[in-house]
């Protein structure tokens, strides 16, 4: 591809690039461009919202260029105080490196191992002495770490903002003089780190690296940015048929928007939406699964819910010696979703979304009288929701 063929398809889908005119100019060097991402690891799973920028990165890849990963071994320690309203709990170096084995594991599903430097930044950091690291902070304002949205909030409200927090975009951005990296990638609440890291470099004799940010992916609900504290997320590690499952359930308006983001494609505006609905979870799931898993994954959707045929598919199993028999509809839905689903759910809510309106049904047949007796027998198909079904055994 031309650079300007390149710069067409790397800038698509990002927040902010600063600036496409010098990603242009470093392109068109003909020399593979080391790419910076930096992640802490502090946890040990990793979500779809994480693989954005992974997924950016596999596009520098095939260009020809060179992930440059930094292990922030040292600076999780410390805790990113990015986006935050509170201080962040420090880890153990040990359970950094821990979560670090798994966390990469899962990122070579997306990135090309062959393709990728990794980094460990307490390399650098810890044969630092006290006096480089004021010399290192000599060359930052308390003004500038001021201007950082979230650092200004907290002093307004009243909240701590603690010493060790204002040296995080400073260390940050040394790790991109120490790699000499030519382009940073990150997420809009990394943009000011980003930009610390050129400043830097600027002050090193360094060409200045590229800041690229990417935009937080929406979760399934389509509203809130993808997290496991607003259960609406992707996991990595998800089982294939969960995972496939819970792409299905996204809104048409956000499935293009995935395609941007997680595949690094344009949705095909004249495929049909469930088609293109259906290509998008599996191949999805494919990537972290394996391509037969992306295709059993999609057959048994199919049976579920396109052809009905619940009787074949792969359902999960509840003896009838652990259900709470003899009992009624309230009781069994109620039972069902605790024990096989873990899921709370109260007496007005399951009459109201789930019981009246029909979705509750044993064997095809609606059950919408709550108060109604159920017998069941080893074999019966039990549909809570669209989601959620069980086998009788």
């Amino acid at each position: 591809m031309t650079p300007e063929d390149q710069l067409k398809l790397l800038t698509a889908g990002t927040s902010k690039v600063f600036s496409e005119k010098e990603l242009l100019e470093k392109l068109r060097l003909g020399r593979p461009l080391r790419v910076k991402f930096g992640l802490d690891p502090t946890s040990p799973d990793i979500h779809f919202g994480h693989t954005v920028v992974f997924e950016k990165l596999r596009q520098f890849q095939e260009l020809g260029h060179l992930a440059v990963i930094i292990i922030g071994d040292f600076t999780a320690t410390i805790g990113d105080p990015s986006g935050r309203s509170a201080t962040r709990p420090p880890l153990t170096r040990e359970e950094v490196l821990v979560n670090a084995e798994t966390y990469t594991a899962q990122a070579f599903k997306v990135i090309d191992r062959d393709r990728t430097e990794i980094n460990f930044n307490g390399d650098w950091f810890r044969k630092m002495t006290f006096e480089d690291v004021l010399r290192l902070n000599a060359r930052v304002t308390m003004q500038q770490m001021l201007q950082r949205e979230d650092f200004r909030n907290r002093i307004e409200k009243g909240q701590e903002v603690r010493l060790h927090e204002i040296q995080y975009p400073i260390v940050q951005g040394w790790d991109s003089v120490e790699v000499r990296a030519d382009v940073e990638l990150g997420g809009t609440d990394q943009l000011f780190n980003l930009l610390v890291g050129r400043d830097l470099q600027k002050e090193e004799g360094q060409p200045q690296q590229i800041v690229m940010t990417m935009p937080l992916l929406e979760g399934l609900d389509g509203v809130k940015k993808m997290s496991k504290s607003y259960n609406n997320y992707v996991g990595v590690e998800d089982p294939p048929q969960e995972m496939f499952g819970k792409l299905m359930s996204i809104s048409d308006e956000l499935m293009a928007r995935y395609y941007l983001l997680l595949l690094g494609e344009q949705l095909d505006p004249a495929q049909h939406p469930m088609d293109a609905k259906k290509s998008l979870a599996e191949r999805l799931t494919a990537r972290y699964h394996g391509i037969e898993e992306g295709r059993a994954a999609r057959a048994d959707w199919d049976t579920r819910f396109s052809k009905k045929d619940l009787a074949a598919a792969d359902l999960p199993e509840v003896s009838l010696s652990d259900l709470p028999l003899p009992t009624n509809v309230l009781g069994l839905t109620s039972h069902l979703f605790k024990a096989v689903f873990d899921l709370e759910k109260s007496n007005g809510e399951l009459r109201k979304q789930f019981i009246l309106p029909g979705s509750v049904q044993i064997n095809g047949e609606k059950l919408t009288d709550p108060a109604a007796d159920v017998s069941l027998s080893a074999g019966d198909v039990i549909k809570l929701s669209k989601k959620h079904m069980v086998r009788v055994i």
